[in-house]
């Protein structure tokens, strides 16, 4: 099977996260961020992650691809309940995460940002929706301030690196994949339960953080 992804990309990394933790092989194939041919051939669309099955079809949507990776393992159903509590700081975080990480991601050489012409396509595309790049980082320190103190707020809700709720569910391929996108940001107070949670979690689903935040 292939995956197409972006490394930058949290719903990629939901994708990602079944294959690691279920340890099922998986070619992942990184496309540039201009690209707009190679996903729109396969399924009519510019979105990833895409998988390309065994039988040469292709499906999207990071959480279908999920359910059907984690079927083909052979385990039981992933528990789908998500708690309350974690919809709300979901939704909090989301207000403002991307002013953080969409400025940083293009700095970081990821495979997706190769080329000046898919920097340049990503930046066109996403200013609109998230603000001025500049004025973003400029405004790092009042985003670093909310975020730390969502990190306290998420910290009690973490039972362990295994499980954000004891064990490994939906609520991980939720809250991983944001949580491990803001690791490319420097000079977050990461709590100790948050960060047990983060290092546990990229071992378990072998996913790296990022190592070198801006």
């Amino acid at each position: 099977m292939k995956l197409y992804v972006y490394e930058h990309c949290p719903f990629c990394v939901r994708a990602r996260m079944i294959f690691g933790q279920r340890m099922i092989p998986v070619e992942l194939e990184y496309l540039l961020n201009d690209d707009e041919k190679t996903p729109i051939d396969l399924i009519g669309q510019k979105m990833v992650p895409i998988l390309v099955k065994d039988d040469g079809t292709a499906m999207a949507e990071s959480l279908d691809i999920v359910r059907y990776v984690n079927q083909l393992s052979g385990a039981k159903p992933l528990n789908e309940h998500i708690r309350p509590e974690i919809n709300g700081w979901l939704r909090i975080v989301d207000t403002y995460r991307n002013f953080l990480t969409a400025p940083r991601c293009v700095q970081l050489n990821l495979p997706e940002f190769a080329t000046e012409t898919a920097i340049d396509y990503f930046t066109h595309k996403k200013t609109p929706v998230y603000g001025d790049f500049k004025q973003n980082l400029a405004n790092t320190a009042t985003y670093i301030e909310r975020l730390n103190s969502d990190l306290i707020a998420l910290s009690p809700l973490i039972a362990g690196y295994h499980g954000i709720n004891g064990e490994f569910s939906m609520e991980d391929i939720l809250v991983f994949p944001i949580l491990r996108n803001l690791t490319m940001v420097k000079d977050v107070a990461w709590t100790a339960p948050v960060s047990d949670y983060l290092h546990g979690m990229s071992r378990l689903t072998r996913i790296p953080l990022f190592d070198r935040p801006i």
